[in-house]
């Protein structure tokens, strides 16, 4: 009859299940981003994009921890906090440029569809399915402008039906839609689909559509998100 097997020491048996919970976390968020292709974009933008991952690699692995309400407050003030409001054509050289999340971050500045576009894919990477979640194209009103102006917020839906939370650089705290009437959508999107407003009914596929949308998908798949 064969001897049974040695157990390890107690501390070998500790240290055991010590390293096995980061394995299992860093298999978990190589399914999320790609740390690497990350990395190696940050180098194409620069030093200041290098600099910014540095604060947005802990951010993914905290917001990937986090209970989806609390990582929607982690995520838009995360963003809110390290990008300045300014329009494209300063920053950018162009009137209307949509940023991937990598290149907000490597310039600090840009303007609504930027802090969306940057809040949508870092909540996607943390685990918040996309289905919870829209871009809406929305008139706002801004105080001290004649009338109303296009803006784009985020929008979070616990379930199909429940009212939207918004994701929005003007106002910091996330909010249920009800409490901003001063947002009328005009449409929304996300990687699955296109909507007439925040409904149900399908305006086509948005990546078809929207060229600026298709542009940005392919910078932040790229960009390992």
């Amino acid at each position: 009859m064969s001897a049974a097997p040695a157990r390890p020491p107690r501390r070998l048996r500790g240290l055991g299940r010590a390293l096995l919970v980061p394995m299992l976390v860093a298999a978990l968020h190589a399914s999320a981003w790609d740390d690497e292709r990350m990395a190696a974009a940050a180098q194409r933008l620069g030093p200041r994009a290098v600099g910014e991952l540095q604060g947005l690699r802990p951010a993914l692995v905290q917001a990937s921890e986090l209970a989806e309400a609390d990582r929607l407050h982690y995520v838009n003030d995360f963003f809110n906090r390290r990008i300045r409001f300014r329009d494209d054509l300063p920053v950018w050289g162009q009137v209307d440029y949509w940023a991937s999340p990598l290149e907000a971050l490597s310039k600090g500045e840009g303007d609504c569809e930027d802090y969306a576009i940057a809040k949508y894919f870092t909540l996607v990477a943390a685990g918040t399915p996309v289905e919870r979640l829209r871009l809406v194209y929305v008139r706002a009103q801004l105080r001290g402008q004649p009338g109303p102006q296009a803006h784009m917020v985020l929008a979070y839906y616990g379930t199909p039906d429940a009212e939207p939370l918004i994701l929005d650089n003007l106002v910091g705290e996330v909010r249920p839609a009800a409490r901003r009437p001063d947002l009328v959508p005009v449409f929304s999107f996300n990687g699955e689909g296109l909507w007439q407003g925040v409904g149900s009914q399908s305006a086509g596929d948005p990546v078809a559509r929207l060229s600026r949308w298709r542009e940005v998908l392919a910078k932040a798949r790229a960009e390992g998100f």
